[in-house]
């Protein structure tokens, strides 16, 4: 097959697609074919371009040149020739590749002003593309790929990748490579660079799963795994990584982990918990050396934990020639084993932890510790600190938390000076803690991921972006989406985020079926995200009623309807794709919703057989022949999973997911229990099938409407609201835009106007359902109002405390339910209403509250987990 790369497919082709589709590529006109005089022909008749880079160049480069090289094989079925400017003259059509300052390849373009490079100089990471006539002898045309530095050079270079259809997924997602014959990249220039400097993830909680995978894969989490894992990063144009750390210790594992992290261009960190360089793991290590080990304890065991971190400065300085392996160092301390610090901890021993911590990266560098990046983790309790004046170095970056569940706790104060070291977010898409774990399986919306670090980007948090991904897989859609909104948060605009999944599946599986997959992994993220299958049992949602002659599933059933739909709109489009694209549709896709519908239809016939047991009614042994069916199935998905692609993935789907009693994991996969109808039912009627009656609509006197079907939009001080489809747990929400503006007053006249009408008189309430959010300020909660009519505003304030601990307050136990319903409710009295027509306007006053729906009632509201059903 043929393909010329013109600015569409280039930018319709790439895994960011949503990020980058506004950006030109090599100067094409939009829409069309490049010029083939003046193109450069990347692939040609089947035979691709030489790779040339310089002889001393950047291991990084070598890396990217090398993955680069087996790219075009992998697009053109012919192996590209990689050269270096010592093994002879290059001919033919050639990429070039090097960093500005470091290349005499490069160097030389420049000085004889074939390349213009004056905006790379001193910037970070970032790369220009251009084709240039005529480069060297021999050589008529050439790509020539950039960097300002290294990896400036290594993300102009997948960038390429990436848009000729090599996904950063090939081999983490087995996600094929389409064969093409010709690709021509138009002539012209395109510069391209990060938004935020550190962009990367974490792997965490990767027991049993990733561990396990491991071992049977690579003898370990050792560097042969870790190399597949720095190129995934790097393809998504990631630089940081925080590495697994149960029970292990990255740099002591495996030594070679830690120099092949920083020959490929990684900048190597450690999680929240674990400073200086040093895994929490080896506290408990070498302690015949005399260095580790004790209590960890400063006040008790300071001298001990020094010497502990000095080692972990004194590796990282061990590259030679006074040269440090790329790195940014967490400084501060929590407990030990990512457990609180103990009650009562002063803040002033805090600041001498860091303080001798500094000294210790001075004294091992040689160096003013300005210049060594250093990160401090404002996670959890740690935060306190921070919050009753803990002073911390103005280059050490301040990096913020979400409450675990994906509602970030705190923000950069805009009244606040900048800082050097400036601000990042640490955000979680899987969790081990209170009120439950999770980390089967993606339940993360990309719509509510880009709310948060859309905010936090509005807020100056733009010095890291690190996510912890639990095993990376089944993470792979949301991973990377973020990574894609952290190159470029400006251009990820609601229109990007809603041609995401779109653009995704284009560049996944190919355009024929791109809008269908994409709306399937849009509906799968909006139904998982609901609640958190761990958290779901048989009782998490109201079953309708039941008589002799029909069963009505209320809001479960609904529930289990749409799942039922969504697999079989999936197997729809499983049928029709290639035979290659099976195991990375099974991965990203099928696996996912079918064991998701699976676990739904499990507790579903477990709460109509509990409930139909307990009146002896025979048709309980229908339902429990469904438990059965679905726990079996529950096993044989995963047992697919573990021998797709001969074995490849065994153990990565071990995860217990299922009859949780506690916050923590089961031992083991438990069947929910059921109960059979006894003997005394005549045979006949003990194998009934039951019939399904309609659930009744809406009452009167209840009004349901989506925060999408608005009447009016009253726009006012530099606000303008905008619909999020999909963001919440049902049509969508409604955000006033942009975020991180200051609060807002009733008399500034920002409000949604909805008009009812109300078909019976009485005292109403009105309820709204906002997708949950903290007050990133640390004050009172946030606020909206609401009103009727022409009556007075009312606010309401949602009022939640993250806790890893105890829900011994109002506050937090108001948290605990709204992440557990991944929903927050606020209700008020409106007073006497008469029957007819009535505006209701909602009015915005804090920034950061999430619109998704309002319910007026003037009668009781029947229970309900999504809330009352509008009225088509």
């Amino acid at each position: 097959m043929s393909q010329a790369v013109s600015r569409r497919t280039l930018m319709g082709g790439a895994a960011c697609g949503a990020a980058l589709a506004t950006l030109p590529l090599f100067g094409a006109k939009a829409h069309g074919a490049p010029d083939p005089r003046t193109a450069f022909a990347l692939i040609e008749k089947g035979i691709p371009a030489a790779v040339l880079v310089d002889a001393d160049a950047d291991s990084a480069v070598r890396h990217v040149a090398t993955n680069f090289a087996a790219d075009l094989e992998r697009v053109s079925g012919t192996a590209a020739r990689l050269t270096d400017g010592a093994s002879g003259v290059a001919q033919g059509p050639v990429v070039i590749i090097g960093v500005l300052g470091h290349s005499a390849l490069i160097d030389r373009l420049v000085a004889a002003g074939k390349i213009a490079a004056a905006d790379l100089h001193g910037e970070w990471e970032a790369f220009r593309q251009i084709v240039v006539d005529d480069p060297m002898p021999g050589v008529s045309r050439a790509l020539v790929i950039v960097g300002s530095d290294r990896r400036g050079a290594v993300f102009g270079t997948y960038d390429v990748s990436e848009r000729i259809g090599v996904s950063p997924w090939h081999w983490f997602a087995d996600v094929p490579v389409r064969r093409q014959r010709d690709v021509l990249i138009p002539a012209g220039s395109r510069r391209d660079q990060p938004k935020v400097r550190y962009r990367g993830f974490f792997i965490n909680d990767e027991d049993p799963c990733l561990s396990g995978w491991a071992k049977k894969a690579f003898g370990g989490v050792n560097s042969a795994m870790y190399a597949h894992v720095f190129e995934l990063l790097l393809r998504m144009k990631g630089n940081y990584l925080w590495p697994a750390m149960w029970g292990k210790a990255f740099a002591d594992d495996d030594p070679a982990s830690m120099v092949l992290a920083d020959a490929m261009g990684v900048v190597m960190g450690n999680s929240h918990h674990e400073p200086m360089l040093r895994a929490q793991a080896e506290w408990h290590r070498h302690e015949d050396k005399g260095v580790t080990g004790g209590a960890w304890d400063y006040d008790k065991n300071g001298a001990n934990l020094r010497k502990f971190w000095r080692g972990g400065i004194e590796r990282m300085m061990a590259k030679g020639g006074r040269q440090n392996y790329d790195s940014v160092v967490t400084v501060g301390m929590r407990g030990d084993g990512d457990e609180a610090m103990a009650e009562g901890t002063a803040t002033g021993l805090l600041e001498r932890v860091v303080a001798d911590q500094r000294q210790i990266i001075a004294d091992v560098t040689g160096k003013p510790a300005t210049d060594t990046p250093q990160v401090w983790a404002l996670y959890k309790e740690v935060q306190d600190y921070y919050d009753h004046g803990m002073k911390v170095p103005d280059d050490v970056t301040l990096l913020f938390s979400d409450d675990n569940w994906g509602q970030i706790r705190r923000l950069p104060d805009p009244a606040a000076p900048p800082r050097k070291g400036g601000y990042g977010i640490y955000y979680h898409f899987d969790y081990v803690g209170g009120p439950r774990n999770y980390k089967w399986i993606n339940t993360n919306q990309i719509e509510k991921t880009w709310q948060q670090m859309d905010l936090a980007y509005r807020r100056g948090a733009a010095q890291i972006w690190i996510v912890n991904v639990g095993d990376i897989k089944p993470m792979e859609y949301p991973l990377g989406f973020f990574l894609a909104q952290a190159w470029n948060p400006d251009a990820m605009t609601p229109a990007a985020v809603a041609d995401y999944p779109r653009a995704w599946a284009t560049a996944t599986f190919g355009p024929e079926q791109a809008r269908a997959i994409g709306e399937i992994v849009t509906q799968y993220s909006q139904y998982v995200a609901r609640r958190k299958p761990e958290l779901i049992d048989q009782d998490s949602f109201p079953l309708g009623g039941g008589t002799p002659e029909g069963l009505d599933g209320g809001e479960f059933g609904a529930m289990v309807a749409q799942w039922d739909a969504l697999e079989a709109r999936m197997l729809t489009v499983r049928a029709t794709l290639r035979p290659d694209q099976r195991d990375a549709y099974y991965q990203l896709i099928e696996f996912p919703v079918a064991a998701v519908a699976n676990l739904y239809r499990m507790y579903y016939g477990t709460a109509w057989n509990r409930l139909l047991a307990s009146k002896n009614d025979a048709r309980a042994n229908y339902f429990a022949d469904q438990v059965e069916t679905a726990f079996r199935r529950d096993g044989e998905l995963t047992q697919r999973y573990h021998a797709i692609n001969g074995g490849k993935w065994d153990g990565m789907m071990a995860q217990v997911h299922m009859s949780y009693v506690i916050w923590n994991d089961p031992t083991k996969q438990t069947m929910p229990s059921i109960v059979r109808v006894g003997a005394d039912t005549p045979e006949a009627k003990r194998r009934q099938q039951p019939v399904f009656v309609p659930t009744p609509a809406t009452q009167a006197g209840i009004v349901a409407l989506e925060a999408p079907a608005f009447s009016r939009a009253r726009d006012g001080k530099g606000l303008r609201w905008t619909t999020i489809p999909h963001l919440g747990r049902t049509a969508g929400a409604m955000i006033a835009m942009p975020q991180g503006r200051p609060a807002t007053l009733a008399s500034d006249g920002v409000c949604l106007e909805y008009d009812v009408t109300v078909a019976k008189a009485g005292p109403a309430t009105v309820t709204l359902y906002l997708v949950p959010t903290l007050d990133t300020f640390g004050q009172d909660g946030s606020r909206i109002g609401v009103s009727i009519d022409g009556g007075a505003v009312q606010v309401l304030r949602a009022m939640l405390e993250p806790t890893g601990g105890d829900t011994d307050n109002a506050a937090k136990a108001r948290w605990a339910d709204a992440v557990r319903d991944n929903g927050v409710r606020l209700s008020t009295g409106l007073g006497d209403v008469a029957s007819g027509r009535h505006t209701i306007k909602i009015w915005r006053l804090d920034d950061n509250m999430v619109l998704q729906k309002l319910v007026l009632a003037t009668t009781p509201v029947p229970m309900s987990y999504l809330g009352a059903v509008p009225v088509a």
